[in-house]
């Protein structure tokens, strides 16, 4: 994306994603509580991706990505892995953009999930997740067929993509003093915090996962790439095992703190905001608030972002949770 020596990922490229989407996305509204702002003693602006297109932040980075392939790319089309989000979103920017897509999903997915992405016009292709790996199946099918491999969040263009969340959050509400976001690969926090330094100097990018899949905190507070394996956290949006080779470096460049929440705490926060704001929020969406409701930050007298990464909730797994 950049020169030799440069960052993979500028707020140049964020901009630029952000002209792509112009019109295409969803400019997600930022809803603020009075009720909210007293329990914390701060001034919350809530970003709801959980509003966007397919339901997630993940239409962004999608949607930028396959705008960036050449006609020969678009022609052949191109493959994702993913169980949720990021199928959906590359099936339906494939769609819009009339580029085939294929998603490799596990055959024990919700049904909801692949028939929705099923339904945004991807041929999905299901595997076993005990015996066989979905990297290496999407990377067979790419060589097979002449596919380009949309990665769910370790690409330069995701990232970019994923970053015009924060960049149109800080457009309309004026500098901030924290950005609480989700974390799970790094894709949405290396892309926010990059725009969000630029646009808000000063500001205190904070990256929220839960305890039990905390592989990117261990790594920030260490300096080397920690991952862990098949985390086991309602937070089905942050099971991954690590940041990324694009990620890692941007994570520790731009974001100042890292913070964990435990599965009680985010089901707390999720259904408070559920309550409170009568807005639907999946797990993974509810990690920043969760790390403000509980105390982790300090924010009397601040003003403060926090990213819903997502409204779309698996009703059966948490109906367990009431």
């Amino acid at each position: 994306m950049n020169g030799p020596g440069k960052s993979p990922v500028e707020f140049a490229d964020v901009a630029a994603a952000a002209q792509r989407l112009s019109g295409i996305a969803h400019r997600t509204p930022v809803l603020t509580s009075r009720t909210v702002d007293a329990r914390t003693g701060a001034t919350v602006y809530f970003k709801c991706e959980n509003f966007q297109r397919m339901g997630a932040f993940k239409f962004r980075g999608a949607y930028n990505a396959l705008s960036c392939l050449d006609e020969t790319q678009r022609r052949a089309g191109v493959v994702a892995f993913s169980s949720g989000n990021h199928a959906q979103a590359v099936a339906l920017a494939g769609r819009l953009l009339g580029i085939p897509a294929t998603i490799v999903m596990p055959s024990n997915a919700p049904s909801v999930k692949l028939d929705a992405t099923r339904g945004y016009g991807a041929a999905v292709v299901t595997y076993d997740p005990v015996t066989q790996n979905r990297e290496q199946i999407a990377q067979d099918l790419a060589g097979k067929r002449g596919l380009t491999v949309i990665p769910p969040f370790d690409h330069p263009h995701i990232v970019a993509g994923q970053g015009t969340a924060a960049l149109e959050l800080i457009e309309e509400t004026g500098a901030l003093d924290f950005l609480l976001v989700p974390c799970g690969g790094g894709g949405l926090i290396s892309g926010c915090a990059i725009a969000a330094n630029h646009l808000s100097p000063g500001i205190k990018v904070i990256g929220v996962e839960p305890a039990a899949g905390d592989d990117v905190t261990r790594s920030f507070k260490s300096g080397v790439l920690q991952s862990v394996s098949n985390p086991d956290t309602i937070a089905d949006g942050a099971r991954t095992s690590s940041a990324g080779k694009v990620t890692f470096p941007l994570i520790m460049e731009h974001v100042r703190e890292m913070h964990t929440v435990t599965d009680a705490e985010l089901a707390r926060a999720m259904f408070y905001l559920w309550e409170r704001m009568k807005i639907v929020v999946e797990p993974t969406g509810a990690l920043g608030a969760a790390a403000l409701f509980e105390g982790k930050i300090d924010a009397r007298g601040k003003r403060v972002g926090i990213l819903i990464s997502g409204g779309n909730v698996d009703i059966k797994g948490v109906s367990a949770l009431l």
